[in-house]
């Protein structure tokens, strides 16, 4: 009785918690109630906050948006995030898995290493990463924004955290004795032990490079190539901006990510909570 009564929320905690989630949800909320109506939305007192029935009217405007490429933006984050989203992955819960079980000569000198890569601002090797770029003739073509990310640091001191805690050494030793390969015991053994970090690093590499904006920015210089950032950075260029095109392109950009954590939102939870159960 004494523990129930000590995890009790109050009704402040309920009030803030209720405060806190229309804070966080209204700006997204009035995002695409904007997009469902015209410019003169944005300078109305009080502002909407009911959808209206432009949105239609809105999307044809935007696609039709010569100097957006909209379409290919969209199509092309897709590309870029889904590659670097498997690579990141596999590479990482790989390594991961090599720096957490195996034993090999130079293991932690390489892993400081790795480390200290994460520590380097991403705005530093922008100039180097774009002149290699340029000898690779790799300009306004997607392998130049594709290739610099297929492995993070980030990602492989994750899963070699994660490896290390989740994957017992008796258990690869039993499946050695039963005659796995390394190979296959990652595959067999490793891997579904990695899942709900997996999960976790997949869903954030996704976010984090369908937004990525600064490196597209410098190394895709073709106007009818952009990823979708640039879409909408094209939007609002000019003397006139179209706030109803800008918001609509930003509602339809944003529901890949809502649709990608939907999807695998539950995966990740009910993946971490068998962690759990099982540990």
């Amino acid at each position: 009785m004494a523990s129930s009564r000590l995890f009790a929320a109050s009704r402040l905690t309920y009030f803030a918690l209720i405060v806190t989630g229309i804070m966080s949800i209204f700006p997204i909320y009035w995002m695409f109630v904007v997009a469902t109506r015209s410019s003169d939305a944005m300078g109305q007192l009080p502002p909407p906050v009911t959808p209206g029935g432009n949105f239609g009217a809105n999307v044809a405007k935007l696609f039709g948006n010569t100097d957006a490429y909209f379409l290919t933006g969209l199509i092309n984050s897709a590309i870029v995030a889904v590659s670097v989203t498997t690579s990141v992955v596999f590479f990482s819960t790989l390594a991961g898995f090599a720096f957490a079980k195996l034993r090999f000569r130079g293991r932690n000198a390489l892993l400081v290493v790795i480390v200290a890569t994460m520590m380097v601002p991403t705005q530093l090797g922008v100039i180097p990463l774009y002149m290699l770029m340029t000898k690779l003739n790799w300009n306004d073509r997607l392998p130049a924004v594709i290739v610099p990310a297929l492995v993070t640091g980030f990602g492989v001191f994750m899963m070699r955290q994660y490896a290390s805690q989740a994957v017992s050494n008796e258990l690869i030793e039993a499946a050695r004795m039963d005659g796995c390969n390394t190979a296959r015991i990652y595959w067999n053994v490793v891997l579904p032990a990695l899942r709900p970090a997996a999960a976790v690093l997949g869903l954030l590499t996704f976010m984090t490079t369908w937004n990525d904006f600064l490196w597209p920015y410098a190394v895709l210089n073709d106007p009818e190539n952009p990823t979708v950032q640039l879409s909408l950075r094209a939007l609002s260029d000019g003397y006139y901006t179209d706030m109803s095109q800008v918001f609509t392109g930003t509602a339809i950009a944003t529901l890949p990510l809502l649709l990608v954590f939907i999807l695998f939102g539950r995966q990740i939870i009910g993946g971490i909570m068998e962690g759990a159960v099982k540990a």
